[in-house]
C-alpha cells in the first residue's frame, strides 16, 4: 500500500468548542469528510504532488484516509499559532524524502513554514550524505544543498492565525495528503 499521490492543505476554525473548532478547521481544509489516520513523515518514492482540487475530488466521504498532520489550537485571545507541513524530494524520484510537521506559538507563517520546509530537507539531507552545519540559517544550509552533487526540491505550507478576541477556540491545520490509488 503505497501512495501515489499527495495533495496539501490548510484551514483555520473558530468555535466556542475545541472539537467543534478543530471540526471547522478540517472543513475549511475540505477533508471534514474522511477519516483520518495520522502518518509519520516518508514521502513515497514516485509519488506526484497534484493540487488540492485534484486531490478533493479522489477522496470519498467515510474513507480512511492516510495524512501527516499538523494541528495547534488556542483559545487566548490574539495569541498567534501556526502549522505547518515541510516537504523535501529528490529530483530523482526513485529515491523517497520527507514530510515535517510543526506546530508552534508566536511565529509568522513564514517562519514557521520555513521551519518546517528546513526541518524536512534537513532530515533528507543527511539521509543523502549531504554535510552541513545545523547551527548555519536556512538560506545558508539552502546553498549548501543546491551546491551538492544531489538536487532535491523543498516547499511548504502553513496555516496561521490569532486567537478568537473574545476567547473561543482558534484550530489550525496544515496536512499532507495521500491518496492510494
Amino acid at each position: 500500500m503505497i501512495p501515489k499521490k499527495v495533495f496539501f492543505t490548510k484551514g483555520v476554525g473558530i468555535h466556542k468548542d475545541k472539537l467543534a473548532s478543530f471540526e471547522l478547521a478540517l472543513r475549511s481544509a475540505g477533508i471534514e469528510k474522511c477519516n483520518l489516520v495520522y502518518v509519520s513523515s516518508i514521502f513515497p518514492a514516485s509519488c506526484r504532488v497534484i493540487s488540492k482540487d485534484a486531490g478533493l475530488k479522489l477522496i470519498q466521504p467515510g474513507e480512511i484516509t492516510f495524512c501527516v498532520m499538523a494541528r495547534n489550537e488556542t483559545n487566548e485571545p490574539n495569541r498567534l499559532i501556526s502549522s505547518a507541513i515541510g516537504l523535501a524530494i529528490p529530483k530523482n524520484n526513485s529515491t523517497y524524502g520527507y514530510l515535517s510537521e510543526h506546530h508552534s506559538y508566536g511565529e509568522t507563517a513564514k517562519k514557521s513554514g520555513e521551519y518546517a520546509e528546513d526541518l524536512a530537507a534537513s532530515m533528507l539531507a543527511t539521509t543523502l550524505g549531504i554535510s552541513f552545519d545545523p547551527n548555519l540559517a536556512w538560506d545558508e544550509r539552502k546553498q549548501v544543498y543546491k551546491t551538492s552533487k544531489y538536487t532535491f526540491r523543498s516547499t511548504h505550507i502553513c496555516q496561521s492565525a490569532e486567537g478568537h478576541k473574545h476567547g473561543l477556540w482558534t484550530t489550525v491545520v496544515a496536512s499532507a495528503v495521500l491518496i492510494i490509488d
